[in-house]
């Protein structure tokens, strides 16, 4: 995966992990940072998402952006925007590249806004009170500086559809994770019925919408047709979901998985096992549940599942001629449907 990305990212010019550097480098967000310092020696997770701008190269937060860049320049200019080519650097457009930081301060921004722990339910070895109560404050603000910015820069792009797209997914954002969120307490996810289909709908709000939405504007913004437009939506749509099944994947088919390893039970492994067992069974099953999922066939269905989003993310790419850039976001979808 690093490897891919690395390649990817000497295709479409700069290394990604600069992104939103000018945002995270600005006096209002270093002062911010500043701030967090004083959560060092709790356990609020405000510090590990901050930890993550700095070096997360297993998690590649930067990810979005960089499929962003990758299928704008395997589109290449339209018949329409010929004689602006001159405004192109590397095959991108300098609009689908704002874009591109545009997706990545949305995504670090809700990502920040993840951090805010209930306090209700903090354990004394969590941290003292008063400190965990600053981090949410911290996560709050800082979130919302963030997609403040992000907002302003999506209005000087000067696209009302760019604009209607980018909006109506900060929009599925937040339903997403309101879905995520909605459960009042732990047992009730233990025992929450969840079907395939409810997972995929509350997937694409809470991963999906963003990244397929913003391959759509980027054609927009370069005036591409509808099918291409189509076709990009669906590329970032399935490789946002095979990389959501990639990840559910991994405490059952890494080979150095163990019993302690933390999985989550709304993950598509959990879900899909649930359908196979029925429900009676399922809760009858629930303190021995990851060497039953591991065992069962909700891993070859997540994985069968994985592969499927996979070659539809690749069958949206058929539309774009050959290309460095287009072989890189095939490469990119390669690396999430390998299993060992």
């Amino acid at each position: 995966w690093s490897q891919v990305v690395s390649e990817a990212e000497k295709i479409v010019g700069y290394p990604t992990s600069f992104m939103s550097l000018r945002c995270l480098l600005s006096d209002e967000l270093s002062n911010i940072a500043m701030q967090v310092r004083k959560l060092v020696g709790t356990k609020h997770p405000l510090l590990d998402t901050a930890r993550g701008f700095v070096c997360d190269s297993r998690n590649n937060l930067q990810m979005r952006g960089l499929v962003i860049l990758l299928i704008s320049k395997a589109a290449g200019p339209s018949t329409a925007e010929l004689s602006f080519q001159h405004n192109m650097v590397s095959g991108i457009y300098s609009s689908q590249r704002s874009l591109a930081e545009i997706t990545e301060l949305i995504h670090t921004a809700f990502l920040v806004h993840r951090g805010i722990v209930n306090i209700r339910e903090l354990k004394a070895c969590d941290g003292p009170l008063k400190d965990m109560q600053f981090g949410n404050k911290m996560a709050v603000l800082s979130g919302d500086f963030l997609l403040a910015n992000a907002c302003t820069s999506l209005a000087q792009l000067q696209n009302t559809k760019v604009v209607e797209l980018i909006s109506s997914a900060i929009g599925d954002l937040v339903q997403g994770i309101y879905y995520e969120n909605s459960k009042p307490s732990e047992e009730s996810c233990l025992t929450d019925d969840i079907s395939i289909a409810t997972w995929k709908e509350q997937v694409f709000l809470s991963h999906s919408a963003l990244l397929a939405k913003s391959c759509q504007a980027a054609m927009e913004l370069a005036k591409h047709s509808t099918e291409i437009q189509e076709m990009a939506f669906q590329y970032g749509k399935h490789m946002a979901m095979t990389h959501k099944l990639h990840s559910d994947l991994q405490p059952f088919v890494k080979e150095n998985s163990s019993d302690s390893m933390v999985f989550n039970l709304n993950s598509a492994p959990a879900v899909l096992h649930q359908e196979f067992l029925g429900r009676e069974a399922w809760i009858k099953q629930l303190r021995e549940l990851w060497n039953a999922i591991k065992a069962g066939k909700g891993v070859t269905a997540a994985i069968d599942l994985c592969c499927c989003h996979g070659n539809s993310a690749l069958a949206a790419l058929d539309c774009f001629p050959p290309s460095e850039a287009r072989t890189a976001l095939a490469n990119i979808v390669y690396a999430v449907t390998r299993f060992p």
